[in-house]
């Protein structure tokens, strides 16, 4: 099975799960009269949107190298990371806005009608499904290299999170009475911003992405060391890198005898190009410039650069 279809069987599950559960918890929501449950159940229904984000952007990712997008189409699959992080922020600040709403009345001397059972098991229930979809969807993510799936396996990791928070909010709300019902606004005021910081961290990686942000040091050290390992080359140099949706590319200068002939030279880069992509996946772009330090008869022809 094709990559692309993978990721859609994934996918598929988790929108399933995601729209029996949001379904489940706005009845419950309602019938339960749970501000955080209802919070919680905004929360599923902005990753059932996302789950359909997935589906639409993974089929154009997947689409090959064209004369429009000499690299592949894979930053369509960041571009969706960027949108799933944006809807979950727009959820959290609801969210947050409505459970301040509610505790602001309750400080006016509102009082707040206490919520129903149904909406305490339907957060438990939440937390159980939630959780096995993320610890699915996170398997499958690494398996693949999928930037979207890790991002949609944290978006049911945090609608587990969250329902921790509505069951703890309800749950002391029922089992104090009716002094501490204000525990179920404060507790869907927790969960949206346990949201926001899962969406900052979403839009904060993609962001990078689309910016071109360069790999992490230690990623680049290790592809320092790759070309460093062979003996006959030197001074590597000008190294850039980024991600382009699931794969990377790989840009970098270095040195050899110029004395050498240019098949010697260009088997050298060709083993060069296949350790990395051993390393870091057959897809990964990578661009060698070879330099001539000097000539067999000694003559030297190194030229002055900046090294990254």
């Amino acid at each position: 099975m094709s990559r692309e279809k993978e990721i859609y069987k994934v996918t598929l599950v988790g929108s399933a799960g995601n729209a029996a559960l949001l379904t489940f918890k706005f009845i419950a929501g309602i019938l339960g009269n749970s501000s955080a449950m209802i919070a919680d159940a905004v929360h599923s229904l902005s990753d059932f949107v996302t789950d359909i984000l997935v589906l639409v952007f993974v089929s154009i990712s997947a689409k090959p190298q064209d004369r429009s997008h000499d690299y592949g189409h894979g930053k369509f699959e960041t571009i969706a990371s960027f949108l799933i992080g944006l809807a979950l922020i727009v959820a959290a600040t609801g969210i947050v806005v409505s459970g301040t709403l509610k505790l602001l009345s309750w400080w006016g001397g509102s009082q707040l009608e206490a919520p129903g059972w149904i909406a305490l098991w339907a957060a438990l229930f939440s937390i159980v499904i939630k959780e096995l979809l993320y610890q699915y969807t996170i398997w499958r993510a690494k398996e693949l290299d999928s930037q979207v799936m890790v991002a949609n396996a944290w978006h049911h990791r945090s609608d587990a999170l969250s329902s921790i928070g509505a069951a703890l909010g309800i749950g002391l709300a029922i089992w104090l009475g009716q002094r501490w019902t204000v525990l179920d606004p404060v507790a869907s005021i927790v969960v949206g911003l346990m949201l926001v910081k899962v969406a900052y961290d979403l839009l904060k990686t993609s962001v990078n992405e689309l910016t071109e942000s360069s790999l992490p040091p230690e990623t680049e050290q290790e592809i320092l060391q790759i070309v460093q390992s062979f003996g006959d080359v030197r001074q590597p140099h000008h190294l850039c890198t980024r991600r382009i949706g699931s794969r990377i590319a790989i840009e970098i200068h270095v040195r050899m005898d110029g004395g050498l002939s240019l098949n010697t030279v260009h088997e050298r880069a060709t083993t060069i190009e296949r350790k990395l992509k051993e390393r870091f996946g057959p897809d990964t772009h990578v661009s060698l410039h070879m330099e001539p330090v000097k000539t067999s008869s000694g003559e030297n022809l190194e030229e002055q650069s900046h090294h990254k």
